[in-house]
């Protein structure tokens, strides 16, 4: 069987202002031996190619009427109800097994459409956007999905000498990748979906500097069977982990690094919102708590570092990373913030204290190295979990032991088994 001639690519975008573009994308995508389905976005202008997915139906998929959107004459209304009907049509077309990727192109209205559409789509779908707005801050929309953002270099206003080369790029690339998509779904005989393998899922939570600790522990869980998603602590990372969390595709998460919460309390760059550590206590999930990286902050390059953190103990973690210190206050409201949250927890949890440091900084005789603030962290955690459900367990090590990283892997594995001999 020829995987080109059952491939589809959905193109998505607003028609009359970027028709051309569209249709150039569009025999560029079937001469790489794709199908093409193009859905239409646009609002104002008439479309400059015919729509396979007319606008008028993807108003209506948003519960909307286009004249209407049109006589209200509100663009940033009318932009946020296209991007609702782009997001159902694209569902519709994936679950009609009509998709096996999606390109999108458009400046800031046309990037905020297509890229909540794909947002809403599966992990591992192929989602190629290529925007103008691709060199700045793309986390709007990005969020914790598998976006591939490629930047436009030139606004996307015709073809031209720039344009068409990283245009024919983004063909060929998510041509290729749909092509493979469509394989591996063939291969199975359904498409892929998260948590659908022989070996349940843990989520696990790390950063530079609790490598030692969590990679024991991952290993120890592979031992046992499980497979491992480690996140990264970089914001989106534990957005994304709280997200997957919240779906129910893990059979426990294993939260040994805690900095997001950090960088929320003390304005750091890469928090990921007041909800951490809130998605798998809500899911009733099994989970195991650390404290990794809560004695430091994380902002941008040195130059970068706001005023009021110039005369704490600042190190150059890399040179787009700066951390400073938490101090002694900062870690005991962190203790009071981590156990508000874990009384909330409907299914077990227990949180592992390593009592000789959080971090590689924080191991004795390091930089971080810091007692007194240690201390009040765990002694405001205590006491916020006083009375509570969840379990507290005292590791006379460093986190990064790969004993103490063992130790929580054994003690999340015991807590799955029992909710799975109890179910």
């Amino acid at each position: 069987m020829d995987i080109a001639h059952m491939t589809n690519v959905v193109l998505v975008g607003t028609l009359d202002t970027k028709g051309v573009e569209y249709g150039w994308l569009r025999e560029r995508l079937l001469r790489a031996g794709v199908e093409v389905v193009l859905v239409d976005t646009g609002i104002m202008g008439e479309p400059r190619v015919p729509a396979d997915v007319p606008r008028e139906e993807v108003a209506r998929a948003a519960g909307a009427d286009l004249s209407q959107l049109r006589t209200a004459a509100d663009r940033g209304a009318a932009v946020t109800t296209m991007a609702e009907g782009a997001e159902a049509t694209l569902l519709r077309l994936h679950a009609e097994g009509r998709m096996h990727g999606v390109l999108a192109i458009g400046g800031s209205g046309g990037t905020s459409i297509a890229t909540r559409a794909m947002r809403a789509l599966p992990l591992g779908l192929p989602k190629v956007m290529v925007s103008s707005m691709a060199s700045g801050d793309v986390s709007p929309y990005v969020g914790s999905s598998d976006i591939t953002m490629m930047y436009s270099v030139v606004d996307i206003a015709g073809i031209n000498s720039v344009s068409a080369p990283v245009l024919a790029n983004a063909a060929e690339a998510v041509a290729g990748m749909a092509k493979g998509y469509a394989r591996s779904a063939l291969d199975r005989r359904r498409p892929a979906r998260l948590g659908s393998g022989s070996r349940p899922l843990v989520a696990a939570s790390m950063a530079g500097v609790t490598t030692t600790g969590v990679d024991a522990a991952r290993e120890r869980l592979t031992e046992l069977g499980y497979e491992v998603l480690v996140f990264h602590v970089s914001g989106s990372g534990g957005r994304t982990l709280e997200k997957l969390a919240g779906q129910g595709v893990f059979a426990g998460v294993l939260d040994l690094t805690l900095s997001e919460i950090a960088d929320d309390l003390c304005g750091g760059i890469l928090t990921a919102g007041p909800d951490r550590l809130s998605a798998a206590g809500r899911a009733g999930i099994p989970q195991v708590v650390s404290l990794g990286a809560l004695d430091m902050v994380k902002f941008g390059p040195l130059e970068s570092l706001p005023e009021r953190a110039r005369y704490r103990r600042v190190r150059v973690h890399n040179p787009s990373i700066t951390v400073i210190r938490t101090t002694e206050s900062e870690c005991a409201e962190l203790g009071r913030r981590v156990a508000s949250k874990l009384r909330l927890a409907t299914g077990p949890t227990a949180v592992c204290l390593p009592l000789r440091g959080l971090s590689t900084l924080g191991a004795p005789g390091g930089p971080y190295h810091d007692p007194e603030a240690d201390g009040a962290l765990f002694s405001a955690l205590r006491e916020g979990l006083r009375g509570s459900a969840a379990r507290l367990y005292d590791y006379d090590t460093h986190i990064n032991d790969p004993a103490f990283g063992r130790a929580a892997a054994d003690r999340l594995h015991a807590m799955i088994g029992a909710v799975s001999a109890a179910a």
